[in-house]
């Protein structure tokens, strides 16, 4: 009889499962049922927001909903993670991640209410090299003058990066202690501010992704973090060229908050594969110099896990990981 009971029971629980399955594979099917909100940490215009918008916009046209970028600066990072992690799983908020989610801020914030690795990957968006610029007013015009030029300034040259934490300011760091310039640290709420700031000379040197002006040609230009030179500009010197093995990118993926259904992260991937492919979302990415490497929500999960290894040492030897 005992026996008998167990069977029920485990027949039962496969009953319910496969309940479950058709229910959420139906899920999918008719996703999205209504308007997608998409979280970010970015402020309004900074880092890689423009690509985001792009995407986002491909996507709203694909499903025939309206999709929103929710702008949630502050706290490192926190504000945004927490919102999106607290989100129903129902795939209509979605998060778009920047690497220091999963690489500064567990290290800075151990004490978070929510487990980063607790979002599900959808799918590998984008990346964007790291530039190093200089306000057209300063009398340099090549990484190792830059170099020289800070030692040789009372108090060495302020250096600005948005985000407190971010890719940007590892990448400031990480160039200080690497290149031995005399460097101060100048972080912003946003990128958009500290772009402006060192257009007009505020600030004499930015460190951004390689994207919207300082592609566009109003700031001088010094060096790219990639391995190699970009194919579409060849004149720019790669960082490692000055310091040699230095490399450094910025990138985004879409994640969705804990226990969302894995029949709707496979409809997000397919569609968001679909979105990356098309001729003018391609385009309008090569714009903003960003780069697409499309990734099976495994293959996602795996570049995170190698990213945090990359950046870990790098953020504990910052004192970042106590702050």
């Amino acid at each position: 009889m005992r026996a008998r009971r167990e069977w029920m029971r485990l027949g039962l629980l496969c009953l319910l499962a496969a309940i479950a399955s058709v229910e959420s594979a139906a899920q999918a099917q008719n996703y999205p049922t209504g308007p997608v909100k998409f979280i970010t940490q970015l402020a309004p215009g900074g880092g890689t927001d423009p690509a985001m918008r792009v995407v986002i916009d491909g996507l709203g046209r694909m499903w025939g909903q309206q999709t929103v970028l929710v702008n949630q600066p502050g706290a490192g990072g926190a504000t945004a993670a927490r919102a999106a992690a607290s989100a129903a799983p129902d795939g209509l908020t979605l998060y778009m991640a920047i690497t220091s989610t999963f690489t500064v801020l567990p290290l800075a914030q151990p004490n978070l209410s929510f487990n980063v690795n607790d979002f599900v990957p959808i799918g590998f968006v984008g990346e964007v090299p790291i530039a190093i610029a200089v306000s057209p007013a300063l009398p340099v015009n090549s990484l190792p003058q830059l170099i020289s030029y800070s030692k040789q300034q009372p108090g060495g040259l302020s250096v600005a990066f948005g985000l407190r934490g971010g890719i940007t300011h590892l990448t400031a760091e990480l160039f200080r202690i690497r290149s031995g310039a005399d460097l101060t640290m100048v972080p912003y709420p946003g990128a958009a501010q500290a772009i402006s700031d060192v257009i007009s000379g505020r600030v004499p040197v930015l460190i951004d992704g390689m994207a919207g002006p300082i592609a566009g040609g109003k700031l001088k230009l010094l060096a790219i973090a990639s391995p190699a030179r970009l194919p579409f500009r060849p004149d720019v010197p790669t960082v490692a060229e000055t310091v040699p093995g230095f490399v450094a990118s910025g990138w985004f993926v879409l994640v969705a908050p804990p226990a969302t259904p894995s029949a709707i992260v496979k409809k997000v991937n397919q569609d968001l594969r679909a979105v990356l492919a098309q001729p003018d979302i391609k385009e309008k990415l090569d714009a903003l110099s960003i780069s697409m490497r499309p990734m099976s929500p495994p293959e996602v999960t795996d570049f995170i896990h190698n990213e945090e290894a990359l950046w870990k040492p790098v953020v504990e030897r910052l004192g970042l990981a106590t702050q």
